[in-house]
């Protein structure tokens, strides 16, 4: 793509007669060599071609003027043949550059369809983390849910904990593609051995709700990560409140995620 705009522009009797065209492409190429998340690869695939057919744009347009400029050398050579060959060039040239156009008015239709469709999707996975009241991070979607789900000491989801669980089950039964861990945290209270093995049995439960509920169990992994990671002061019984928590952290469909079966 770039080789090409680069070969054109150095052919001055092309690159003199497209000025327009050739600022166009060069626009284009710039706008396609900038780089895109995964996410975007559809945007950028469409960036590249309409990168391209500007450059076939511009060529054909230098080709069909300097085509143009010939005709009254050639209308006084004696090779008929030759003559009629140039023309039919000329033509073909005219010819080439419709073409151009009409591919480059479908790229850009296209393009225009295809970063509509893609906002259409981002406003509708926000709307979904903000229904969840979850939080998207470098991690994933991170959904914490509280200790409401758990009564003390114990790993048994109570009677109402589907009501939280049940929106999470919905999302991920739309966004399929997409995997999960499943973490459960503790406050300090107690030995850290137990709060390993209390947090897990959480974590645990969490996961055999979803699978209950058919969500693939080959997409959820869980972790017991007790006390280690608190997020509040766990000198205080509302600190030691928000650590008691489980976190659902629901993978970007780019990233890697092992998952293991517990």
């Amino acid at each position: 793509m770039r080789g090409k705009l680069v070969s054109l522009q150095n052919e001055p009797e092309l690159a003199e007669r497209a000025r327009v065209e050739i600022r166009d492409a060069e626009e284009a190429v710039r706008l396609a060599e900038q780089p895109l998340s995964e996410s975007e690869s559809e945007l950028g695939e469409h960036r590249v071609y309409l990168a391209e057919q500007k450059v076939a744009i511009a060529r054909a347009r230098a080709t069909a003027k300097h085509a143009e400029s010939e005709r009254p050398r050639l209308a006084q050579e004696r090779d008929g043949a030759r003559l009629d060959a140039r023309t039919r060039e000329a033509d073909k040239a005219h010819a080439d550059a419709s073409q151009a156009n009409a591919a480059a008015d479908r790229a850009r239709s296209e393009q225009a369809v295809s970063a509509e469709e893609a906002e259409r999707q981002a406003r509708e996975l926000q709307q979904q983390i903000d229904d969840l009241k979850a939080e998207a991070t470098e991690r994933g979607i991170v959904l914490t849910l509280g200790d409401v789900l758990f009564a003390t000491n114990s790993d048994a989801l109570q009677a109402g904990a589907g009501r939280n669980l049940d929106q999470l089950v919905d999302f991920l039964r739309k966004y399929s593609e997409r995997t999960v861990e499943v973490e459960g945290h503790t406050d300090s209270t107690g030995s850290a051995d137990y709060n390993r093995a209390l947090s897990l049995r959480r974590a645990d439960s969490v996961r055999d709700y979803l699978v209950g509920r058919g969500v693939a169990g080959n997409r959820l992994a869980t972790a017991g990560i007790g006390e280690a990671r608190p997020i509040a002061d766990n000198n205080t019984s509302a600190g030691r409140q928000q650590n008691r928590r489980v976190e659902v952290i629901i993978a970007h469909p780019t990233q890697a995620h092992n998952t293991q079966g517990q």
